[in-house]
């Protein structure tokens, strides 16, 4: 199986969002959105200049730079199913908790249509997405990985970054619980085991077992 993913960067907190496609699928259009940011004109013309239509808009977590576009993603494509892990879900519609409010703007989105769990397995545009729960930076946060032979990818919003972790010093944050998780969830996964993060380049297992000062754990 192969995958086409752009890569879309949204000011001014530099989020990424992903939209994903398999590629060999004969006349398919649909593809995922995962995390739609700030600058949704960004997604719309990605969208328009692949000729790609989303089957599913997912989010990793409810902080407004990676819901922000959700809005109007929904208003465009009305049929794509809104995803979001359970415990996050109150973040969608209340501006103080996805943190809009206290950066001096608001910020909601529509309802989830959908909420996920750890272990549960989502079926869209041709790809297979494991949930895997991972809270700390946020209450609910989950990643959506996708075990592309020979290759495991992670979408893992702000979880493991290059060279660092989530935030933890916001509401709901929790150090103890995003280590752990990472420890448990991400670390036994294969070193080529690719991470796209919420912000920043991509990394993978390996690199960061190796050699992250927050939570690396190799000699």
């Amino acid at each position: 199986m192969s995958l086409q993913i752009h890569t879309i960067v949204s000011m001014p907190f530099a989020e990424n969002t992903y939209v994903v496609r398999r590629v060999g699928r004969d006349g398919a259009s649909d593809c995922v959105v995962i995390d739609p940011g700030l600058e949704p004109d960004l997604i719309f013309q990605c969208l328009a200049e692949n000729g790609l239509r989303p089957a599913v808009i997912l989010n990793t977590h409810g902080h407004a730079d990676h819901i922000a576009g959700n809005a109007a993603l929904k208003d465009a494509f009305p049929e794509a199913p809104l995803i979001i892990g359970v415990n996050d879900e109150p973040l969608l519609t209340d501006a103080m908790a996805n943190l809009s409010a206290p950066f001096g703007f608001e910020i909601t989105s529509p309802p989830a249509d959908r909420l996920v769990r750890d272990g549960d397995r989502l079926d869209f545009a041709g790809l297979t997405f494991d949930v895997l729960d991972i809270p700390g930076h946020s209450p609910g946060h989950v990643v959506y990985v996708v075990r592309d032979e020979p290759l495991v990818r992670v979408f893992g919003g702000d979880v493991l970054f290059q060279g660092s972790i989530g935030r933890t010093d916001l509401p709901g944050g929790d150090q103890r619980l995003l280590v752990g998780g990472i420890r448990a969830k991400l670390f036994p996964m294969p070193d080529e085991t690719v991470i796209y993060p919420g912000h920043g380049p991509t990394t993978t297992i390996g690199t960061e077992r190796r050699t992250n000062p927050f939570v690396g754990v190799d000699d």
